[in-house]
């Protein structure tokens, strides 16, 4: 067990229920936070002087695809359906194990440089077992489903799975990765939405999920093209049809949600269904706006992701608050969604969504101690007078010195401690390129 550790002289937004800005210090010992104030620091603790600089909890994006992210660059400009068919598919029957490695070390050294601490993440229908040996010695803390997909002709071969063999891989994921690498790794079901999968199969996971308590991570209602679909294929909009197969639950989260009536609306906030909102994303395949506030109003917890480097192509937090605020100034009125909200929807909120609140997500005594040093020297956040409009309108990845993972530096000053970026990016890049030859691209 590594020594204490104290850091000094913070601004440390805790994000707690009243949303506390408290000037001082963090004892982090034994991966946990043990007190929030004025500190005396404990024999042979490490000292870090935050010098003023914001302490905040970690981020916490609710959906991501890491298997994605040697994609960035190859897939843009399609709409949604053209996307998945002429370029992601494809990609992801190409993967190996070996590439599906190195796209998620990729993407970890990118989060966490980041300041993203905690992702759900879907992968691809094979290997999964490669990106959790990846995500082990990076730090991250991680749900990772393995994506399920039985029932749609338009996915290459290797991508269409037998019913009953997509559950019996996703449950014995679940069963080998249960609180892996000191809890930080578990595993999710992961449905890629309706129009891949038959209602056997959805059926089962809304069965499975509560018999095993693990979460549910899906797409619903991106795109008006999937609803239509979706509603020629079962008579009902997407998210009733959840509904009608026992995916309408606590459990459940569900990105995107962009095209959602009232009556959906209603039944997402009746079920404490958690909706994962990736204002990038959408904007890039020109998938909508989500009414976010509509949904926030009614009581759904909604968070915040970047979904794919295929798709955005950052999985920067930053750039997340700053759309889904600004966006919703376009779609209600300026603010509707305010700095701060955007600033919860990235952390507490998140956290909730994932069920984790009690343990990540804000800045408190006996919670695990993911947290993040923010530099607020630069010209660009000065004269620096609200927190959180200086975080989410005007700081970014680049600000972030410190990243700190169960009370783990992973990132310090700057520079990663535990892996090589250099030699990340160099796998990353021949792996993309026998990807892409094996993908026909």
């Amino acid at each position: 067990m590594s020594a204490p550790l104290v850091i000094r002289n913070a601004t440390i937004l805790t994000v707690n229920a009243a949303l506390d800005i408290v000037e001082g210090d963090v004892l982090i010992d034994r991966g946990r936070i043990a007190a929030v104030g004025a500190i005396d620091a404990p024999p042979h603790a490490r000292v870090i002087d935050a010098a003023g600089d914001y302490l905040i909890p970690g981020f916490v994006q609710t959906h991501v695809h890491l298997c994605q992210t040697l994609f960035r660059g190859y897939a843009d400009d399609l709409a949604l359906l053209d996307w998945l068919k002429t370029r992601i598919w494809p990609m992801e029957a190409a993967h190996t194990p070996s590439s599906l490695r190195a796209a998620a070390r990729l993407a970890a050294a990118d989060l966490l440089a980041g300041g993203t601490t905690t992702v759900l993440t879907m992968e691809t229908v094979h290997d999964t077992d490669a990106v959790f040996d990846a995500l082990a010695p990076m730090g991250l803390r991680a749900i990772v489903g393995k994506c399920m997909m039985d029932a749609d002709d338009a996915v290459p071969r290797r991508l269409l799975e037998e019913t009953q063999a997509s559950i019996d891989e996703s449950l014995a994921l679940a069963k080998h990765w249960r609180d892996a690498a000191n809890g930080r790794l578990q595993a999710a079901f992961a449905p890629r939405f309706a129009v891949s999968c038959s209602r056997e199969l959805l059926e089962a996971v809304g069965s499975l999920s509560r018999e095993h308590r693990l979460l549910v991570h899906s797409h619903a209602s991106e795109n008006r093209d999937e609803v239509a679909l979706v509603h020629e294929r079962t008579g009902r909009r997407n998210i009733q049809y959840f509904a009608d197969v026992g995916l309408a639950a606590s459990h459940v989260c569900l990105a995107h949600c962009v095209w959602v009536d009232e009556a959906e609306q209603a039944l997402l906030a009746e079920r404490d269904v958690k909706v994962l909102h990736c204002p990038g994303s959408n904007l890039k395949l020109a998938s909508g706006i989500a009414p976010v506030t509509a949904l926030r109003a009614r009581g759904v917890n909604v968070s915040l992701g970047a979904d794919g480097a295929a798709c955005n192509n950052r999985l920067d937090m930053f750039q997340e608050m700053r759309l889904a605020a600004t966006l919703q100034a376009v779609r209600e009125g300026p603010g509707r969604l305010t700095a701060r909200d955007a600033f919860v929807m990235a952390t507490r909120e998140g956290a909730r969504a994932l069920g984790l609140d009690d343990e990540i997500g804000s800045i408190e005594a006996g919670k695990k101690a993911d947290v993040v040093i923010v530099r607020r020297q630069g010209a660009h956040l000065a004269p620096d007078v609200d927190p959180y409009a200086s975080l989410v309108y005007a700081a970014g990845p680049a600000d972030v010195r410190t990243v700190i993972v169960d009370g783990v530096p992973l990132v310090d000053e700057g520079g990663a401690t535990s892996w090589d970026t250099r030699e990340i990016v160099d796998d990353a890049r021949r792996e993309a390129r026998a990807l892409a030859n094996r993908a026909g691209l």
